[in-house]
């Protein structure tokens, strides 16, 4: 039993470091990728067909793409920033393409949500593009973002699972390593009951912040 924690330990640490770097990178990208394609619509505060065209594009092409091909494909960027293609800290490099595309599209509906009243009151009062995405729109839209996020943490623990396969790390890897290759039926079995907690644990947070911070 001991020898199955120490396994276990460093290997849910190493999972829970990939999910939340990569989560932060996700939002990084993300939230201002899906802003724009809202704002950039026709009929809206920034309107331009060109700008939008293209990201929703790039957005549809990227998550086309299942994770596992997009791993290898993007391999020679990976090296080029982390200087490997094996480990937790490359496994985050594929986790973020593969995250900000979804996210975006989760930040787009999230801000499309926004009552058209509150963008025409905010215009009125003369307020600036900038003025209107920051004091209206992402506040407006908030509880539905934290929804948003929670859902895009749980896809990306999916994600780093999937990276384990290929040398990845984290608790997908200790599966593959100890619970497929060795045999070791009960140690796939905790692997997976921890996963299932995670998630557990993370909807019921996501959850209980949205509706803290719901405002209708």
């Amino acid at each position: 039993m001991n020898d199955i924690i120490a396994l276990i330990i460093p290997s849910a640490i190493e999972t829970l470091y990939m999910v939340f770097i990569s989560l932060a990178f996700t939002i990084l990208l993300g939230l201002p990728l899906g802003i724009t394609l809202v704002v950039t619509e026709k009929g809206h505060i920034l309107p331009n067909r060109v700008i939008n065209f293209i990201l929703s594009y790039f957005i549809n092409i990227t998550r086309s793409l299942p994770f596992v091909i997009l791993m290898v494909f993007i391999i020679p960027f990976t090296r080029f920033l982390v200087g490997t293609t094996i480990g937790t800290t490359a496994a985050i490099v594929p986790l973020v393409f593969a995250a900000t595309p979804f996210f975006a599209r989760i930040v787009e509906s999230s801000i499309n949500e926004v009552d058209w009243g509150v963008i025409e009151a905010s215009i009125a009062m003369g307020a600036s593009p900038l003025q209107i995405i920051l004091k209206a729109l992402i506040p407006e839209a908030m509880s539905s973002l934290v929804l948003g996020v929670t859902i895009t943490i749980i896809n990306i623990l999916g994600y780093s699972a999937m990276a384990g396969v290929v040398g990845g790390g984290g608790l997908g890897d200790l599966a593959v390593r100890y619970g497929y290759h060795r045999f070791q039926t009960n140690l796939m079995l905790i692997t997976v009951l921890i996963l299932v907690i995670l998630v557990q644990v993370i909807q019921s947070s996501g959850n209980k912040i949205a509706q803290a911070i719901n405002k209708k």
